[in-house]
Formats: C-alpha cells, structure tokens, sequence
C-alpha cells in the first residue's frame, strides 16, 4: 500500500466524521467549529486516533487556501444592497473595532501571562478579529434569523476585518523579529495591504464576469470551476504583490455574485460545498496540529482572557461605534456578543512559530484555548441570547422547488423566484390582475409542497412561491408587483417605460405600481387611448394624461396590444400605494 492511499483513507474518515458532528450541532448545542475542532484532536496524538501531526507550515498553508475558499463564498452570497446599506458601521468594525479590542485583550495578556507588553499586544492582534466562517456558519445555517441591517452588519464586518488583524499580526512580528521601526513603514504597510486587496478585487471581479459570460467551455460542470480559479486568481495576484489577499478574494467574490452569469445557481451550490468542505478540512487540521494536554497549562489564563476579550474588550470597542451609527443598546449588546474567534485567529497564531519568535507556543496555546472558549460559550448561546433581547424573526418561507436556466449564450432573460408575504400586493390577487410586464411570464407556482400551474384565473396566496421569467430591465417593476403595501411608503418605480399588455385595466396598474391613469377604474388601456385619440390609433402615437405619458408599442388590425407606460417625471413624487 502506498502512503498516499492511506492519507486518502484518514482523509475521507476525517471528513466523514467531521460531516457526521454537524449533524449533531444542534442537538448539542454547539458550533460546528467546535466539533470540528474536537474531531482534530481527538484524532491527534493525545487522542484515541494517534495521529502525529506538527507542521505548522502546512498547516497554515491549508488553512489560507481554506479560509481563502470560505471568504469567497461569503462574498459571493452577499448582495451590494446589504453593503451599501451597512459599509460604514462594518468598516469602522473591521479597522478600529479589530484595533481596540486588540489593544485592551493585549494589554490584559501582557499583565497575566507575564510578557511584554509587544508579545501581548500580538496576542491581542491574533485573537482580535471575529471568524467569517464561524458567523457565516452561524447565521445561515443554525436557524438564527435576524433583521436585513443586523445581519449584514454581522457579516460584511466578519468577513473583512481579517486583513487588518492579519496586519496588526505581520507588523508587531516585523517590529519583534525583524526590527521594524513602528511609524512610517506600518503605515506603508497597512495603505498596501487593504489599497492592493481593494484594487485587485475589483477589478480581477469584473474582467471574471466578462469571461464567465463570454467564454464556450464544452462541459457545463466547468464553469463553476471557473469561478473558483478567478476568486484564487485574485488572492493569488494580490498576496504576491504585498496586498490582502483575504480582502481581495472577498471583494471579487462580491463582484461575481452580485452580476448575471451563466450556470449561477450551480456555481453558488458548488461553492457553498466547497466552503463546507474547506470548514470541515482546516478545523480537523487544527485540531490536529494542538496538543491537548498542553492546554492544561494555560487553561486559567486563557480563561482570563476570554473573559476580558468577551465581556471587557469586544463591548468596549462595539459599542461606541455602533451608537455612532444608529443602533441600539439591544443591537449593540447582540454584535457584542456574536464576537465569535474561529480559524483566524489559530491560523494567525502559526504565524509567531513560523517566525521562530521566542514564546511562540505559548501564544499558539493560549490562542487555541481562547478561541475554544469563545466559540463554544458564545456560539452555543447565540440564539439564546438574540431570543432574550427580542431580535429574532420569523423563518423566511423557503420554496419547495426551483428552477433555473442554464444558457451558454448571452441569454437577456433570468428567473427570479418570489415568496408571497401576507402584505403583498399580489397576494389575494388573480394572476390576470397583476399587470406584469409584457415580456415577464410566470412559469411555476409552488404551494405547500405542491406544484400549481399558473392561469390567468389563478388565485394567489400568501406563502406561495412564484417563479417568473423576466428581463433584467423588467426586475424593478415585477418587484413592485409582488411587494408588500406598507401605509405611507413611497413606491420608487425606475424612470424607464413599462411595457404591458393593451388588455390591462386601469384598476390593475395602479394597484401593482401605485401609477394613477385618468379613466375609469374598469377601463383597459387599450380604451383609454382611443378615447383620448381624434384620429385612429397607430404605433408610436402617444396620450399625454396628467401623469404618464401612453404610447402605442404594438398593434394587431386595430387592437393594441402593446401600450407602453411613462411617468412623468414632475408627477414621479406623486405615485401612490
């Protein structure tokens, strides 16, 4: 037998075991994190298993393609809605939020391990950032559901403060190893590392699109191969140019995700997999790499500095940022508490071995206990606590099939699944009465587990999920059809013409956009036109009404079939709900 058969032997049972313990995570209690982690040290040296395993490089080698992999899939799952939305609280999180809780954690290290105060504020970097994978893990898959802007918030800061703790790291090992004088050149640093992974990510996304979408490949199973080689194409090119390659496999991930590409719905399954996966392998191999008996050593320490990281440090530094910017106590106590320490800060603590820096092991096993501590109080009470400050809601419906297209040409058309809220203007509507664009089609209706074939006559309901085949131009307008119909709010409709059916009555256009038509309320379009007309109806004849523009698109004989809707622009301010 070969060796390497035997590395794929414990591989696959590792992985399997790893796979296995998720499915006990919630019955436990616990992160999958943990388990995984637990799962690694069991099979080390100190375990039943025996597995001798001590190459830190390796180790970390595995564990940046890992994360790497794992904050790509982040990036892909993230909306530019969610980022705009919350880019200013995550960036004040993810710089000096990262800085503050470093300094306090570090200075508190210093004083109990007994070290300088340079060895403690490296402690204080390592352990500063909170884990992608551990609040990714968390929030999307343990049945946590919080609000758009909390959620968000949550995220967009877990997933891009890791460069500024990896250059916290790298600069006080420079500074402790290599001499480097604090000042001028940490801040060359830092301007490289975040200027470079911002650069890169933008710009490795877009040109990935472009050849996402215009390449032939002969196998469909390719293109979501593809879509990984570019996001480590643009951790590649900016690691080696002295840039973040964390943050610029994010940004890219962000860019891909957020556009229209070929075989997406495919690419986003075999990349949540992939993150899965990459979890599962660096988890296992950092378990495998600690020592457990070692952690008796430091254990009350460690248990120190959790307790200063988690209840001292952590709220310190959220709290006055996060007030800042709106939230309140109830929200700043919950991203307080969701601080989660995962795979970061155990990989970061490598780095000081690597290194050969004096104390490295110390640094590493305290680390690993405090993330163990974290990860384990924190995330086993998340839920808990998010129920105790009143932030959770309700699941979101989740549709009982889908559909997707999967084209290899520039296909100017996509599928869009809608889940009907109780609020919805569509809900309680026919589908006949809904006014979708001329060029949008329903093709499938899913109720409770049933697959309905969609009628003019057909009912809706709320909980239904509509699947409708619609032109990225049309994307506004359907979303304002099956929007809720809140009292008072403002319906903003794009400033382009829609484009719907002579047939549609008057009644429906301004149920489903809010748009008032002169005329009665049972009229078509089609008759308010010829009424409005002295001469015979013709293509591109246009009705100017009090507040859209009518215009003739289509014509059969002398029925129209077309009409195209503009509203005034000075009358935008006026469209009701």
């Amino acid at each position: 037998m070969f060796f390497i058969d035997q590395i794929i032997l414990l591989a696959a049972v590792l992985i399997l075991l790893g796979i296995i313990s998720s499915k006990l995570s919630a019955r436990l209690g616990l992160p999958v994190l943990v388990l995984f982690l637990i799962v690694g040290m069991l099979a080390g040296e100190d375990g039943p298993g025996g597995i001798l395993f001590d190459n830190a490089e390796a180790a970390h080698s595995l564990g940046t393609l890992a994360l790497a992999l794992i904050l790509f899939d982040g990036g892909l799952q993230t909306p530019f809605k969610a980022i705009k939305l919350v880019w200013k609280p995550s960036s004040a999180l993810a710089t000096f939020g990262v800085l503050i809780t470093g300094a306090i954690t570090g200075y508190a290290a210093a004083y109990i391990l007994d070290i300088s105060l340079l060895h403690g504020m490296l402690l204080g970097a390592i352990v500063g950032s909170t884990d992608a994978a551990a609040v990714f893990s968390l929030l999307r898959n343990a049945g946590i559901h919080l609000n758009g802007k909390l959620k968000a918030t949550l995220e967009i800061e877990s997933a891009s403060n890791d460069p500024m703790a990896i250059f916290l790291t790298i600069g006080l090992l420079e500074v402790l190893v290599n001499g480097m004088k604090p000042g001028k050149d940490l801040l060359v640093m830092f301007v490289s590392q975040m200027g470079l992974g911002l650069a890169v990510g933008l710009a490795v996304g877009w040109l990935s699109v472009r050849l996402i979408n215009r390449i032939q490949l002969v196998a469909a199973g390719l293109y979501p191969v593809l879509v990984a080689a570019c996001g480590l194409l643009s951790f590649g090119i900016t690691a080696n140019i002295g840039g973040s390659g964390f943050l610029a496999v994010f940004i890219t991930g962000v860019v891909i995700g957020n556009s229209r590409f070929v075989f997406q719905r495919s690419t986003f399954l075999f990349h949540d997999g992939l993150a899965w996966l990459s979890q599962i392998t660096m988890f296992v191999v950092l378990g495998l790499l600690i020592t457990p008996t070692s952690l008796l050593d430091v254990w009350l320490e460690g248990l120190i500095i959790a307790f200063v990281l988690i209840f001292i440090a952590r709220p310190l530094a959220v709290m006055p940022i996060l007030a800042l910017f709106g939230f309140n106590i109830r929200e700043m106590t919950l991203v307080s508490w969701i601080g989660l320490r995962g795979s970061v800060p155990i990989i970061l603590a490598i780095f000081p071995l690597i290194f050969g820096l004096p104390g490295a092991d110390l640094i590493f096993n305290v680390v690993f206990f405090v993330v163990l501590i974290s990860a384990t109080l924190q995330g086993s009470s998340l839920a808990w606590v998010a129920r105790k400050l009143k932030l959770t809601l309700p699941p979101p419906v989740t549709p009982a099939a889908t559909l997707e297209i999967t084209a290899l040409a520039d296909v100017d058309a996509g599928i869009v699944e809608y889940t009907l809220g109780h609020t919805s203007r569509a809900a309680g509507s026919r589908i006949s009465q809904l006014a979708l664009p001329e060029s949008a089609v329903m093709a499938m209706i899913s109720r409770k587990n049933n697959i309905i074939a969609p009628r003019g006559s057909t009912l809706l309901e709320a909980e239904d999920q509509l699947f409708i085949v619609l032109k990225p131009a049309t994307r506004a307008f359907v979303d304002s059809v099956f929007s809720g119909k809140e009292a008072g709010a403002e319906n903003i409709l794009p400033a382009q013409e829609l484009r719907v059916k002579g047939n549609t009555q008057v009644i429906d256009i301004t149920h489903s956009y809010g748009i008032n038509i002169t005329g009665a309320a049972q009229d078509t379009l089609e008759q308010v036109i010829k009424a409005n007309l002295i001469t015979e109806a013709k293509v591109d004849f246009v009705v100017e009404l009090a507040e859209v523009n009518l215009y003739v698109r289509e014509m059969v004989n002398e029925r129209i079939i077309t009409v195209g809707i503009l509203v005034k622009q000075k009358n935008k301010q006026r469209i009701t709900k």
